[in-house]
């Protein structure tokens, strides 16, 4: 009896009915999205450009963390990197071990030839050596291209330690993730912050939610998407209308009272609407298709 009792008086506070494939329940506005932004680096709060109440863009910066040392760590890599791409873009070294390797072996062939012709004309320990000089050239050449291509490995190392020493002075920007209202401050100029403290929390108001139960024995496969038209008491002579869609129909049934949670996004661009205001949501029928061609 208890559970039949708690039933009834969940189905009547929602106040709800169901006419021609309609249905209208009770409903609270909700968030849709709330964010509580921290600190992502340890250090002393520069600037907090924002207060409570202030209306702000995503990216928009909030404040900023003392950021010295990374600033001084980003021109090192900035330097790094240009003599980096200096040296992996300067193919002077192999040029010249290709030259002199030339050089050299044409010297080996023309005293190789000479010894053919007149086997006495050049000692056999001076054709050796040019022979030997000619191998140490191309040698060289095999060293200067793998010197050649350890500058252009380590460029790209730098390129990346640049674009880490980039994303470290970032990370001391605090920049909003979203648009929305500031409606926290947490932290002042010139506290100490660690990297997972809360400094601001923002919500987003001008899109909103609006959630209620519906009995689960109403017809609902349908109703994502469907249109909805939500009254709200603004403190006017009469409730003013919104209207929205359909977002989330729970799979859960309530065991105690048979409901399941539904709710529908709507806009909010003149920001009347504020969250924990209740109305009613009247769910739409779906359309009937039309008969004539």
């Amino acid at each position: 009896m208890g559970n039949w009792l708690r039933m009834a008086m969940g189905l009547a506070a929602t106040a709800m009915a169901s006419v021609g494939g309609a249905a209208e329940i009770e409903v609270i506005v909700r968030l849709i999205e709330e964010v509580r932004i921290s600190a992502r680096e340890p250090g002393v709060l520069t600037e907090v450009a924002v207060k409570e109440g202030q209306m702000v863009r995503q990216g928009e910066l909030l404040g900023s963390i003392e950021d010295c040392q990374a600033r001084y760590r980003h021109r090192r890599a900035e330097l790094e990197l240009q003599v980096a791409r200096e040296e992996a873009e300067n193919d002077v070294i192999v040029r010249t071990a290709e030259k002199v390797a030339a050089v050299t072996r044409n010297d080996s062939q023309r005293a190789q030839r000479t010894v053919e012709k007149n086997p006495n004309a050049i000692s056999d320990s001076e054709v050796e050596h040019l022979r030997l000089t000619a191998e140490k050239a191309e040698l060289d050449i095999e060293r200067a291209q793998r010197d050649f291509r350890v500058a252009q490995v380590n460029r790209d190392l730098k390129e990346n330690e640049l674009a880490y020493a980039a994303e470290t002075l970032e990370r001391h920007r605090i920049t909003a993730p979203i648009d929305g209202m500031v409606v926290e401050v947490n932290r002042r100029r010139g506290e100490w912050v660690e990297p997972g403290e809360t400094v601001l929390r923002i919500v987003r108001i001008d899109r909103l939610r609006a959630e209620g139960f519906s009995d689960a024995r109403l017809p609902r496969p349908d109703w994502i998407g469907r249109p909805v038209t939500i009254q709200v008491d603004l403190g006017g002579p009469a409730p003013e209308p919104c209207s929205g869609k359909i977002a989330f129909v729970s799979p859960e049934i309530d065991p105690v009272n048979g409901q399941i949670v539904v709710w529908a996004e709507i806009d909010n661009p003149h920001l009347r609407l504020r969250p924990g205001l209740r109305g009613t949501m009247t769910i739409d029928a779906p359309k009937k298709p039309s008969l004539t061609p």
